[in-house]
C-alpha cells in the first residue's frame, strides 16, 4: 500500500525486490539516495543494484537524475492473467459504454484492500479523476471499490471497516453508515458515489460475475447521477453480463 517502506531481504534476488516495491503512488520518482532509504539498503549497494535495473529496463533514469519504473515492467505485467483474460475480454464493452456515455468508464478488482484499476476510457468532456490504469485506490471512496467490499470476504471487509480515511469532506467514514450502504449494494447490484473520491464526480458501478462469483467491478464517473443514474445502471449491467458470459 502506498506509504509502507520496501525492506529489502538478504539476497540479491529480495534487495533488487525490495529497490522496485520501493515505488507506489506517492513516490513515483527518487534519487538513489532516496531510493535506498526505502529499500532499506546502503547506498553502494542499491547503486550497483539500480544499474543492473536499469540495464535491464525494470527501471530508467530521468535527465535530472532521478529514478522510474521502466517500461519493460509494465510490458511484464501485461503479460499477467488477470490483464491478458478480463482486460481482453472487456475492451469492447467498455469501448461501447464511452461511446454511448463520453463519461470515464473504469474495469476494476480488488487487490487486498484496494482497488486496483485494469482499464480506464475516458476524453476531453470527460470528469477529470484521479485513477489511472494500474492505480490503486480505497474501496470505500469508489464505486467500484463498493461493489467489490460488498462481495469480499468478511475478513476483508472488516480490515477496510477500520480504517476508513476521508479523502474528501463527502467521504463515508463511519462504519455503520458505510455497512448500510454495503448492504443495499447487495441488494441493488449497484453502488454509487457522490464527491467522495474527487469532487465533482460522481460515479455508479456494477458487479462483473463470473464462474458462480464476483470477479471485477465496472463503473463510469459522471459529473451528477440525478437524472441518468437508471440509464447508466442498466447500460452497465448489460456491459457487465456480456463480459461475464464471455469469461464463464
Amino acid at each position: 500500500m502506498a506509504g509502507n517502506v520496501a525492506r529489502a531481504g538478504t539476497t540479491v534476488t529480495s534487495r533488487a525486490l525490495g529497490l522496485l516495491g520501493a515505488f507506489d503512488p506517492e513516490h513515483r520518482r527518487m534519487t538513489l539516495s532516496e531510493l535506498a532509504a526505502r529499500a532499506d539498503l546502503p547506498v553502494p549497494t542499491a547503486h550497483r543494484l539500480v544499474g543492473e535495473l536499469v540495464q535491464w529496463g525494470a527501471l530508467s533514469r530521468t535527465a535530472s537524475g532521478e529514478y522510474v519504473v521502466g517500461r519493460r515492467l509494465w510490458d511484464l505485467g501485461l503479460l499477467a492473467p488477470v490483464q491478458t483474460g478480463l482486460r481482453q475480454v472487456a475492451s469492447p464493452y467498455l469501448h461501447d459504454l464511452y461511446g454511448a456515455t463520453l463519461a470515464t468508464v473504469h474495469l476494476a478488482v480488488r487487490d487486498g484492500t484496494e482497488v486496483l484499476y485494469l482499464d480506464r476510457l475516458s476524453g476531453h468532456a470527460s470528469v477529470p479523476v484521479v485513477s489511472t490504469i494500474g492505480s490503486r485506490l480505497p474501496m470505500h471512496a469508489t464505486g467500484v471499490g463498493k461493489v467489490l467490499l460488498a462481495h469480499a470476504p468478511p475478513a476483508v471487509q472488516t480490515e477496510v471497516l477500520a480504517d476508513l480515511t476521508r479523502v474528501t469532506p463527502y467521504t463515508v467514514d463511519q462504519p455503520g453508515r458505510l455497512r448500510r450502504q454495503l448492504a443495499r449494494v447487495l441488494r441493488d447490484d449497484y453502488a454509487t458515489t457522490v464527491e467522495e473520491m474527487s469532487l465533482g464526480a460522481c460515479s455508479v458501478a456494477v458487479p462483473i460475475r463470473a464462474s458462480g462469483g464476483v470477479i471485477a467491478a465496472l463503473g463510469i464517473v459522471v459529473p451528477t447521477l440525478r437524472h441518468d443514474r437508471g440509464k447508466l445502471v442498466a447500460a452497465l449491467q448489460v456491459a457487465a453480463r456480456g463480459i461475464g458470459r464471455s469469461i464463464s
